[in-house]
């Protein structure tokens, strides 16, 4: 994945409030913000292994297992990492919050204010 060193790329979901919230924070950070919103856009599952390095994460970590389907579709079953990454491209809407990349750095933000760490 090619990264401009000062555009500060943004994977959220347009569906979640704290996502909304933090892109107003991202804007303060760089006049350059790619906003990518992971279930209108399908990543792949290259994409996904490449940002999980970036983080230092697992799959199961971005996800939100409280959702309904976490629990009826993933809960309970022993997965492969190729399989965690094909469910991060099936169920990107599971991601919990949105991940923000600046400057070869990224950072899960669980609060809106957490990608102020990037800068």
């Amino acid at each position: 994945m090619k990264i401009h060193p000062s555009e500060l790329y943004f994977y959220h979901s347009s569906l979640q409030p704290i996502d909304k919230q933090t892109k107003a924070y991202a804007k303060s950070i760089s006049k350059f913000v790619n906003e990518i919103d992971v279930v209108k856009e399908k990543l792949t599952p290259t994409q996904w292994d490449q940002i999980l390095n970036m983080l230092r994460l697992r799959p199961k970590d971005l996800l939100n297992r409280a959702h309904p389907d976490y629990q009826n579709h993933i809960a309970g079953k022993e997965w492969d990492e190729e399989s965690w990454l094909n469910i991060l491209v099936r169920y990107p809407h599971l991601i919990k919050s949105p991940i923000a990349i600046f400057r070869n750095r990224a950072i899960l933000c669980k609060t809106p204010t957490d990608i102020l760490k990037l800068d």
